[in-house]
């Protein structure tokens, strides 16, 4: 979510709204000052040559609410938004985007905890589910799990590679017990039913298949797995010459 529409509104030339604070010699906000605009909402906070600069609160009429930084008109540097849904985003801003690291608390109290790019979890980061306690850590990419990463559950992990949000290719499961799963997920296409064109639509099915048992072992993503491969051919050529 972003509430940056109403900003627009506080244009020092317009004449709108009330403000109360300091000036500069041009007549500018400038300094400490407050602004209640035309829609309702209010900024209290530090100003310079006119614009939001520096330490503010802004105040949006639906509820939502930022305390943080500002820089030129813009949310930029630390701050915090909370939304009117009871969500929350603590962290770095980037002209008025939620970029860098930061925390975003759901309305249904998961967790995340990580890197972000444009508004979208992108980077490195953790996801908490609130109710049933497990976790995914890895990578994200436009707001997707993607590339390696782990989830765990209460008594076992699974390590692998995901695909927008699935899980696909070599993997392992990680029992409390000291025992691993080894195998790859697979997406099988199940046909589903008639399409607009009268051709059959297809659904997109992850399945399962184990390869192998073993004790605990350190897992390696599929990248790395084929460079190993490779320097093991390799080797294997130049001691046959």
């Amino acid at each position: 979510m972003s509430y940056v529409g109403s900003d627009e509104f506080d244009d020092e030339h317009s004449k709108l709204g009330e403000y109360e604070g300091g000036r500069n010699d041009a007549g500018e906000r400038h300094g400490a000052g407050k602004a209640v605009l035309p829609n309702g909402d209010i900024y209290q906070g530090q100003y310079e040559n006119g614009k939001r600069h520096g330490q503010g609160t802004y105040r949006f009429k639906n509820g939502a609410r930022y305390v943080g930084d500002y820089f030129q008109n813009v949310k930029h540097g630390q701050g915090t938004f909370y939304y009117p849904d009871g969500s929350r985003y603590e962290g770095s801003w980037v002209e008025d985007l939620r970029q860098g690291h930061g925390v975003y608390t759901y309305p249904n109290r998961d967790l995340y905890d990580g890197e972000w790019l444009r508004n979208v979890r992108h980077g490195h980061g953790v996801y908490c589910h609130h109710e049933t306690g497990s976790k995914y850590r890895g990578a994200w990419v436009n707001g997707s799990m993607e590339s390696a990463g782990e989830y765990v559950h209460t008594s076992h992990r699974y390590q692998g590679n995901f695909v927008n949000n699935n899980p696909l290719g070599p993997g392992k499961y990680v029992f409390d017990n000291g025992c691993e799963q080894h195998g790859e997920y697979h997406q099988a296409e199940q046909d589903h039913a008639e399409g607009e064109w009268g051709n059959l639509a297809s659904t997109a099915v992850l399945k399962w298949i184990p390869k192998y048992i073993t004790g605990l072992t350190t897992w390696t993503s599929a990248k790395e797995a084929s460079a190993g491969e490779k320097e093991t051919a390799s080797a294997d050529y130049e001691a046959g010459n």
